[in-house]
């Protein structure tokens, strides 16, 4: 098995999260952003997409974090409470999944991954987006009542939204006003230390880019507007 990975991807360190859950041995191979290796036409053959991560399971490939964490689960651990059998119990995983794809990550990653990489800015706007799923995301957490986002027990949904949360994490986001969002992380953290120490190598990474930006000037991306160097 090969994981084609980012090294500080929130949706590649959420996999290897939950191939170590799992104990499952696999190959990691780095796929250089910068260096528009997702790009090429042999990753394309893999993930017309091409976006990261790719998950190689002896010839069978799959894209989207979600879909293979799931696809681990069920291949190689069908009873695992990381994603349970229960109908009601993995629809609150299954929606929690959703609710960090649609609704979580995207405003975070415009405010905060967004403006390292590329020629975005952190603004009132970005930064009230953010703020609006923080608030649903405690809501949540508030009426299920549980230890983790969709259960007592850690699940994969966990996996994506703390490797979402650690993006702000990184730009010294202010949790305050998330009490249930800021127990919740800090429990992962001591609970799970070995995960967290894959999603804290993603982090420390993203912390310093957050410091000194890339140059990718010399990057012609397809879709994000990269800076023009200074004069």
């Amino acid at each position: 098995m090969k994981l084609y990975a980012v090294s500080d991807g929130p949706p590649s360190l959420a996999v290897r999260m939950a191939l170590k859950a799992l104990g499952i041995q696999y190959q990691l191979i780095n796929v250089d952003f910068c260096a528009l290796e997702h790009r090429t036409p042999d990753y394309a053959k893999m993930n017309p997409q091409k976006e990261i991560p790719v998950l190689d399971d002896d010839g069978f490939h799959l894209s989207e974090s979600i879909a293979i964490m799931q696809y681990l689960c069920d291949k190689y651990s069908p009873l695992s409470t990381l994603y349970p059998e229960d109908p009601t119990e993995r629809a609150l995983v299954n929606q929690r999944l959703c609710f960090n794809m649609n609704f979580y990550y995207a405003p975070i990653s415009a405010h905060s991954m967004a403006p390292i990489f590329f020629d975005y800015e952190r603004t009132p706007m970005t930064l009230k987006k953010v703020e609006n799923a923080l608030d649903v995301f405690e809501t949540y957490l508030q009426r299920l009542g549980t230890k983790y986002a969709a259960s007592e027990n850690v699940t994969i949904a966990d996996f994506a939204l703390v490797s979402s949360t650690l993006c702000l994490e990184a730009i010294d986001f202010d949790f305050s006003p998330y009490p249930l969002v800021r127990k919740w992380y800090s429990t992962f953290k001591e609970e799970y230390p070995e995960l967290w120490q894959i999603a804290d190598s993603g982090m420390q990474e993203i912390i310093a880019f957050e410091h000194n930006p890339p140059d990718l000037s010399h990057m012609e991306h397809p879709f994000h507007p990269t800076r023009k160097p200074k004069a």
